[in-house]
């Protein structure tokens, strides 16, 4: 048990853990909890289940690559407002936002999971996840001198956490580690692979603590946002990080009233990265403020934002319930600021770029991006600094995805599917050659092929016939995503009886071929 006193500093977590689950670190590669895990290129049934996004627009100038993002269906607030929020005090309608500040289980359904796109919105590459788990933080990252694929997968608890596992997958799309946490299960907000060959992951745990002080029960308990650095190869773990030792849920935004009988998640870890010198930038949501940790010490060197601000805030600085928070060269930290609800006030999120300097006590910011829709998002969202000086955003909870100029102008924006949200979003470069051969099939008279994660097809060549050793082309199409529909020639007759479908590059070159496989609509 600890007790909470209103201005002072936690300084230890104390013992008398009420939850603390031991995952272990690394697995063996190809390994999940509950047996085999297959390759994750694994067919996905006609491929047409695959979420799309709807490009509104597209300009000239966007960043080379890819889209990575975990696109999924989100339920209602659990202020079950629907989203507006009832008249009240501002100190209510600021907890309300709170509430909102988190994925949770969804209302609508559908296939979701880790998801490969192009420019047009057409996906590449589709994982779905198994019903009642979700996936986070899909992207391309270093390990061992090549490009790998990683992206976090578990369950998501009613309080916005998540238990589960980090995997790491090669270009064939096979898993080859995967990693959890060890002081706190393996938490949905963070997967950061390092030069080290270590992953920096987020975790919660659950504290009893005297809340008394804080409006809440002397019986109460807090969740304790935890930081580690685990070694991939090993499971190791480096460091460990408790937001309750060195913080104090008195400093919280969020209000103890909100969370009745569950732990109260004072400070709310969403991200952690290392800054250019080595140590960590740590955001806490729940109390509007990026943390520069050492890493050897675990010693807060200054706190940016929040009511125990190191600095003054320059013009233009405030920020709140934010997401993301990464260096991005000469003292400047980026954040994808939400602004919780405060879309009623006139608020609106944005992409913030804020100078910090230490020795001279200063804040200032450099630059900022707002969607020209005056995008507002309760929860998630991330900003990501292309190589070509572009930004590309994702807009989290309001289901939208952006890439702006390095003077600001909007090259390329999409929404997903109504009710969709998408925790982060990046563009980049991949080159993916599934273990899988293409499938195919006829569908609605349209022949279809299928090559999941494949990134090199031009084009497809259907060969038929109605014998499996005389098949002969029959027709092309250009590629058009993950499922491609080709069209049978117009004087083609009679469904054939058997198909295949050869992957071409731009050159023509035959990448892949599938089975030869039986038309179910033949006559």
């Amino acid at each position: 048990m600890i007790r909470i006193d209103l201005g002072s500093s936690a300084a230890a977590a104390a013992g008398g853990l009420s939850l603390l689950i031991v995952l272990g670190g690394a697995q063996p590669a190809g390994t999940r909890p509950g047996g085999p895990f297959a390759p994750v290129s694994a067919p996905v049934g006609d491929g047409s289940a695959a979420p799309r996004f709807d490009v509104r627009t597209l300009r000239p100038g966007t960043a080379p690559g890819l889209l990575f993002t975990t696109p999924q269906p989100s339920g209602p607030p659990t202020d079950g407002s629907g989203g507006q929020a009832p008249a009240q005090s501002p100190a209510q309608a600021q907890a309300l936002a709170q509430a909102q500040a988190h994925p949770r289980a969804p209302a609508a359904k559908g296939p979701h999971g880790p998801e490969i796109l192009d420019e047009h919105g057409r996906p590449v590459w589709f994982h779905p996840v198994p019903d009642g788990q979700f996936a986070t933080d899909l992207r391309v990252q270093r390990y061992r001198g090549r490009d790998v694929l990683t992206w976090w997968q578990g369950t998501v608890t009613t309080r916005g956490g998540g238990i589960g596992t980090g995997y790491i997958a090669d270009e064939n799309y096979r898993v080859i580690a995967t990693v959890r946490g060890t002081t706190a299960p393996a938490d949905l907000h963070e997967f950061r692979i390092t030069s080290r060959g270590t992953a920096l992951v987020t975790g919660y745990r659950t504290v009893p603590a005297d809340l008394s002080s804080l409006g809440g029960s002397k019986d109460g308990k807090v969740e304790d946002s935890v930081v580690e650095e685990i070694d991939i190869a090993t499971g190791r773990t480096l460091l460990s990080w408790s937001a309750l030792a060195h913080v104090s849920p008195a400093d919280s935004d969020a209000p103890v009233f909100m969370y009745g009988e569950q732990p109260f998640d004072y400070f709310h870890v969403n991200s952690v990265s290392e800054d250019t010198d080595g140590d960590l930038l740590i955001s806490g949501r729940h109390l509007s403020t990026v943390f520069k940790v050492d890493r050897r010490t675990g010693r807060i060197i200054w706190r940016l934002g929040g009511r125990r601000t190191s600095f003054p805030l320059g013009a233009g600085v405030r920020f709140s319930w934010q997401h993301d928070a990464t260096p991005a060269g000469r003292g400047t930290v980026k954040v994808f600021d939400n602004g919780a609800n405060q879309l009623l006030e006139g608020y609106e999120s944005r992409v913030a770029w804020i100078r910090v300097d230490p020795a001279r006590g200063t804040t200032r910011l450099v630059r900022q991006l707002t969607h020209p829709a005056h995008v507002s998002s309760t929860h998630e969202g991330s900003a990501q600094d292309l190589p070509n000086g572009n930004t590309s955003v994702s807009w989290g909870a309001a289901g939208r995805v952006s890439e702006f100029s390095r003077r600001g102008a909007l090259l390329f924006d999409a929404t997903l599917p109504h009710g969709w949200t998408s925790y982060r979003l990046y563009r980049q470069q991949w080159k993916g050659r599934p273990a899988d051969p293409p499938t195919v099939g006829m569908r609605d008279g349209s022949v279809h092929a299928v090559w999941n994660g494949a990134t090199g097809v031009a084009r497809w060549r259907i060969l038929a016939g109605d014998a499996r050793d005389d098949l002969r082309p029959y027709a092309q199409a250009g590629w058009n995503g993950l499922d491609t529909a080709v069209r049978p020639p117009s004087r083609a007759g009679t469904a054939p009886r058997y198909l295949k479908a050869e992957a071409l590059d731009a050159s023509g070159r035959v990448l892949g071929a599938s089975a030869v496989t039986a038309n179910a609509e033949a006559s």
